[in-house]
């Protein structure tokens, strides 16, 4: 299972619409849209997780395509670091 990194999505994209898109190439486990925490709108990015083979595929023929006037940014997802509060000096 890979998770997928996708950027530059419309403000007004669905989790349906990226779903659709996605599945054309495998099938999708799940997809998530981030929204802002403090205002609740969406930040224009998500992730879409589909078995190995299927991600490859989709990453290939979806990084740079258009998509409500806006060109994708497709990439195989990077574990962000765990950001470690306690010892911030607060």
């Amino acid at each position: 299972m890979k998770k997928i990194y996708v950027g530059n999505l419309p403000f007004t994209a669905t989790e349906d619409e990226v779903r659709e898109l996605f599945a054309a190439h495998g099938e999708v486990t799940s997809v998530a849209l981030i929204n802002d925490r403090d205002t609740g709108r969406p930040r224009g990015f998500g992730f879409v997780e589909m078995d190995d083979t299927a991600a490859t595929a989709a990453i290939n023929a979806l990084n740079g395509t258009n998509m409500g006037g806006r060109d994708l940014n497709v990439n195989e997802a990077r574990e962000r670091p765990r950001r470690d509060n306690r010892n911030s000096g607060w």
